[in-house]
């Protein structure tokens, strides 16, 4: 019988905004069952720390000045008797994050949230803890982090996993290429055989997280009146997409041309306007070294009108009443419309890459706030949001898309109570929820990847690293990211396999160059023997057959010293490791329904599942996958480098 059960086991995977735990193994692994924020509010005492802002709520304070002033000191006498306290579940006002870009920056606080996780899943006396590093995590620093947990929590045993080779174990890889874009950095790992390579390893690059993602599109929208909460769910949105540099933008909606002759023979519509689409790409930089800015009048909107300043200006009801007028024009134009539209066919569903114009779901928790502070009622902020338009059964579906392992809003915490309640408005987007990734963070990530695998000292390994591509975090959510990587990754490095011939003759490789007896017609190899002697460069070999594999001898009879039939599975030639031939994003397994329905972004979980499994239920530690409470006890904080993976 093994020494834990796997209802035991504790797995932890801390990260920037978001850190995952879970208690138990099932049968089937599954997503994170609770997700924590990475953050912690201080509290009433100094060096406390709380999981969520608490506000103080003061009764008395909320009496009128006559009746306080009428019950005197009778009344102060009570007031701290009233205090009463309230937790805001989706607050960050005054919050500490501990961990920023991957590093722990607060002790204190890092300390106060494993205390937080721990406890949310309510782990026995007797559970053995996983525990998912960062890998720019220090020797020192997994340490101080083995003691904590060792003395805090007193638990038996303990392993400590690196999160690039977990996200290996959950693909069933054992080379492969990791890119986790994370919340604020990337980091892109290179795993041969199970073994992380550290040099030339590309940890927290800057700016290529889903937060520059973020900042990118308030950059692009801050003129419109977009905030940066409205740029943050315009990227988790299905309308946010990243298109491939040289895909073919959706043109301005126009209307009809009142002359369709002048239109085909001029371009013209009759009155001197051009009928055509802008021609700006998104994809290219902006501003010199970004590209060329969008000019005057070209896909402008009337940008974002801001609610909350209404309310607190008291025309909130002026605005209502606006708003009814304008829906009550629409029920009559539509109305007016019905027997046209009748007649007509249904409309074609456009995609959102062929719309000009997209709107998504916008949680306006500000408007929210500027109502409940205004005294507004429950039952008038529902009739608001009903004449708005925007009632409560308006929920877009979205992708969440931020950080490694970033902070997404759970069921718990959307709902519970007016404090998490938002007002839902539909918001306009042109072309600008194409340009998320425009700032130069597909080339960042395409350098380190390149350097990453470069870097490896096997140089045979290189190929296989580049055609097993793992691209996880949930930066990497946004619509197109990854398939938009993996083309700016052709478009830098591929290289064709036919580009060698320019270095000799094009000869196919199973025929011997000339020989010198004057005959001009090449005479044919002997197919049973490999022809590596010095008669063609090996790299000419390796070049011409890449795409036709077989009319590679030793692809068929195998490399001198393997038996017949011991093939590798990639180019066994190191000629071309600096510029790969093949790029290939690595194929996500399909035996877990509860993974293929969510999506893999946040695969490093699934791969700490399978290593709990594997280290504590079935190796039993005889491979010295996880520390005990024994070794701990003689080795001290120190052992635990002799038992992370």
């Amino acid at each position: 019988m093994p020494p834990f059960r796997e209802d035991q086991i504790l797995i932890i995977a801390p990260g920037s905004r978001q850190c995952l735990a879970q208690l138990g193994l099932p049968e089937s692994f599954t997503p994170a069952r609770v997700h924590v924020r990475s953050c912690m509010f201080p509290g009433e005492k100094e060096g406390e720390y709380e999981p969520y802002k608490v506000r103080r709520k003061d009764n008395a304070a909320t009496k009128s000045g006559a009746q306080q002033a009428t019950n005197g000191a009778t009344e102060n006498a009570k007031r701290e008797d009233e205090v009463t306290f309230e937790e805001d579940m989706v607050s960050e006002d005054g919050a500490v994050w501990p961990i920023v870009a991957g590093k722990i920056v607060d002790w204190p606080a890092f300390y106060a949230l494993l205390t937080h996780v721990y406890n949310t899943v309510n782990g026995a006396f007797h559970t053995p803890v996983l525990l998912i590093a960062q890998p720019v995590w220090t020797s020192k620093e997994l340490e101080r982090i083995t003691q904590f947990m060792f003395e805090k929590f007193k638990i038996p045993a303990m392993g400590v996993m690196d999160s690039a080779l977990a996200t290996t174990y959950a693909y069933g890889l054992h080379t492969a290429t990791v890119v986790d874009v994370g919340y604020e950095k990337a980091d892109v790992t290179a795993v041969s055989e199970y073994l992380i390579h550290e040099a030339g390893r590309a940890l927290a690059v800057p700016d290529c997280g889903g937060e520059a993602m973020t900042q990118r599109l308030l950059k692009l929208l801050g003129s419109k009146g977009f905030s940066r909460e409205m740029c943050e769910q315009l990227k988790k949105s299905s309308i946010c997409e990243v298109l491939p540099k040289d895909a073919d933008l959706p043109a301005a909606e126009k209307e009809e041309p009142k002359n369709p002759a002048a239109v085909a023979s001029t371009g013209m519509d009759g009155q001197g306007n051009t009928v055509g689409p802008p021609g700006a790409n998104p994809q290219e930089p902006a501003n010199g070294e970004n590209g060329t800015e969008q000019k005057d009048g070209e896909g402008e909107d009337e940008g974002v009108i801001d609610i909350a300043s209404i309310v607190t200006g008291g025309k909130m009801e002026e605005y209502l009443a606006q708003k009814e007028k304008e829906k009550a024009e629409k029920a009559a134009a539509k109305k007016k419309g019905l027997d046209t539209a009748a007649s007509s066919a249904k409309p074609v569903r456009i995609p959102n890459s062929k719309r000009y114009k997209n709107t998504f779901s916008y949680e306006d928790y500000a408007l929210h706030n500027a109502l409940k502070d205004a005294n507004v009622s429950g039952k008038r902020m529902a009739e608001m949001q009903e004449a708005m338009g925007d009632g409560p059964n308006k929920r877009q579906k979205t992708p969440e898309a931020d950080g490694d392992q970033d902070h997404s809003m759970t069921d718990a915490t959307t709902t519970n109570g007016d404090s998490s309640a938002g007002f839902r408005r539909e918001l306009e987007v042109g072309l600008e929820r194409f340009q998320a990734a425009s700032g130069g963070i597909l080339y960042t990530l395409a350098d380190a990847i390149h350097r990453t695998i470069s870097s490896v000292e096997e140089v045979n390994k290189r190929s296989e690293l580049w055609d097993s591509l793992i691209i996880v975090g949930n930066g990497s959510k946004v619509r197109g990211f990854k398939e938009a990587l993996l083309t700016t990754l052709h478009a830098k490095y591929l290289i064709s396999p036919s580009s060698a011939t320019i270095f000799t003759s094009e000869l196919p490789s199973n025929f011997s160059t000339p020989m010198a007896t004057g005959a001009n017609t090449p005479q044919p190899q002997s197919q049973m023997q490999p022809h590596m002697g010095g008669h063609v460069n090996p790299l000419l070999v390796a070049a011409t057959t890449a795409q036709n594999p077989h009319l590679n001898p030793m692809n068929a009879q195998g490399l001198p010293g393997q038996f017949p039939g011991q093939l590798s599975q990639h180019n066994t030639h190191s000629s071309h490791a600096q510029t790969p031939t093949s790029i290939k994003l690595a194929k996500m397994p399909e035996y877990f329904p509860e993974w293929k329905e969510a999506g893999y972004e946040e695969a490093v979980f699934l791969g700490a599942q399978v290593a709990a499994r594997v280290l504590y239920t079935v190796d039993q530690g005889l491979s010295k996958g996880y520390m005990t409470r024994t070794d701990y006890n003689e080795q001290g904080p120190q052992g635990i480098h002799d038992y992370k993976l």
